[in-house]
């Protein structure tokens, strides 16, 4: 059965900070979640690791679940797992509202773009660092959001890669040459300095953990981050 798909709050041409849980106190995530969007937060994202795909284990649907029925904010879901496909539903009915699979894990990437979008989410797709963007470019036109990771995922707190922006430039010059409108999202090493480079190659949803939760003043560095 098809459902109507949220509406995204913001469009491509929009800058939107998502910080990451990842990097919240986990034993009070319903507060650092109102804390986040008191600071101004637009989305919240939610970094789902299996230890197969990734070399950590982070949460997984119970904890969406909590940050949904505990606060109003958009879901940015990020499956870092080998099979996204075997475990969507219950990402699905724990509230997600946008569900970013990997282009590098095991399953088929457009049935399982299809069957996010079937259920009522939006669709994104990442892709690793070593990973070129020509392995993506056949599903821009079934995606709302492209993650480009700026670090090797698995671990928060890692120094941004730079040579990941000719990525985002070519995704950005493909959009454009398509008519598309997908967001591009960067996460890793996120603060107001490499937002203001990612933004310049064409990116606008910052996910940031460690310079936003860690901040002395979170406001202010959302803010700061909103404005590169």
């Amino acid at each position: 059965m098809f459902h109507p798909l949220p509406v995204i709050p913001k469009t491509f041409k929009d800058r939107v900070i998502a910080p990451s849980l990842l990097a919240a106190d986990f034993s009070r995530i319903g507060e650092e979640t109102t804390r986040a969007i008191n600071a101004g937060a637009d989305w919240m994202h939610m970094d789902v690791m299996d230890g197969h795909f990734v070399e950590n284990i982070s949460f997984g649907p119970a904890v969406i679940q909590a940050v949904h029925e505990t606060n109003d904010v958009f879901l940015d879901v990020h499956l870092m797992i080998s099979r996204p496909d075997h475990y969507l539903a219950r990402f699905i009915s724990a509230g997600s509202d946008l569900i970013t699979v990997h282009v590098e894990a095991d399953h088929d990437v457009k049935e399982t773009l299809g069957r996010i979008r079937e259920a009522g989410c939006l669709a994104g797709l990442a892709l690793n660092p070593a990973t070129p963007i020509e392995a993506v470019e056949p599903y821009l036109d079934q995606i709302d959001l492209l993650l480009c990771m700026t670090v090797v995922p698995g671990f928060g707190g890692q120094a941004f890669m730079p040579e990941v922006l000719e990525k985002i430039k070519a995704a950005a010059a493909f959009r454009e040459a398509r008519g598309l409108e997908f967001h591009i999202e960067v996460d890793g090493g996120i603060d107001a300095k490499t937002a203001a480079l990612c933004a310049a190659a064409g990116a606008n949803v910052m996910v940031a953990g460690s310079s936003t939760f860690g901040a002395a003043d979170m406001k202010e560095a959302v803010r700061a981050i909103r404005e590169a």
